[in-house]
């Protein structure tokens, strides 16, 4: 029985479309599709072929070896099938990033959120500043505070480097290339278990990238909580009251076609993203974590 139905083509027979871009889609009207309600069935060798078919092609090479197992519930086969799950590649193993002198970019990319006060032909001083969406109106008093004692954001570079060794001990990919969703920030590829963040994201500085980061990771851990990294993820009754000023982001053409589904494990990430050690946390209880050297 297939894993997934199409909320809008429902009571036909399911078609994925191809080529698969890392999200399961329906063939006929290209909706996303969602994990059908499960009733405590176990699953025979068509179960383990719908995980092939949906994992990508990395298991090409599995299907005689899956075909002749048992039956196994969900969880199970899923947890079979990461034992043959080939080493992340290298290149693109998350603290080689921060080996490669991510930190000290974000730490310089910091300076452009420093206020600089500017002084005018005809006496008095103009204060230019940027600020992020959200954020209050600073006083002249607040913003020579900020000229004269810059946020460090040290504490913030440190999450990052700790969520960047979680996630390589639970062998996620991170890569910086530009997200295969037009539009995004950051994604996260399930199938390929690869976490993509935009390289304009580290220009923004230690805030954003932060932010980015984590939002991804519970992506990540969406995924763990549902099988394995490779799974398609699912909410983990985590709080979904957005901020205001990032409700914006789900109004975005980026999500215009979401199914609710989809919405759903958006809001979740969006409420939290903020909430920096979270990610870490949630990676480390719900995704199968090993030690690294």
């Amino acid at each position: 029985m297939a894993r997934f139905r199409c909320p809008t083509c429902r009571g036909r027979p399911l078609r994925l479309q191809q080529p698969f871009s890392g999200l399961p889609r329906c063939g006929r009207c290209g909706d996303l599709l969602e994990p059908k309600p499960r009733h405590g069935r176990a699953w025979g060798l068509a179960g383990g072929v719908a995980v092939l078919v949906l994992g990508g092609a990395a298991f090409s090479g599995l299907l005689e070896q899956v075909g002749s197992l048992p039956q196994q519930a969900p969880e199970v086969t899923t947890r079979l099938l990461e034992r043959f799950d080939p080493a992340p590649d290298p290149r693109l193993r998350p603290m080689a990033l921060i080996e490669g002198g991510l930190l000290e970019s974000l730490k310089e990319a910091d300076r452009q959120w420093i206020p600089t006060a500017e002084p005018l032909a005809g006496g008095g001083v103009r204060f230019l500043y940027r600020r992020r969406a959200g954020e209050p109106e600073l006083s002249v008093d607040e913003l020579q505070a900020l000229i004269d004692s810059p946020p460090d954001h040290g504490e913030k570079r440190r999450a990052i480097a700790e969520l960047l060794g979680v996630l390589e001990e639970a062998g996620v990919q991170v890569q910086l290339a530009e997200p295969r969703k037009t539009g995004a920030a950051g994604e996260w590829d399930h199938a390929a278990r690869t976490l993509r963040i935009k390289p304009a994201v580290v220009d923004k500085g230690t805030v954003d990238f932060a932010q980015v980061l984590n939002h991804e990771a519970i992506h990540v851990a969406q995924s763990c909580a549902a099988g394995g990294l490779r799974s398609v993820p699912r909410t983990l009754g985590l709080s979904q009251e957005v901020p205001p000023e990032l409700k914006l982001h789900l109004d975005d053409p980026l999500y215009a076609g979401a199914s609710d589904w989809e919405k759903a494990l958006e809001r979740e990430a969006y409420a939290n993203q903020r909430l920096l050690e979270l990610g870490t946390t949630l990676v480390r209880s719900h995704c199968r974590v090993r030690a690294t050297g």
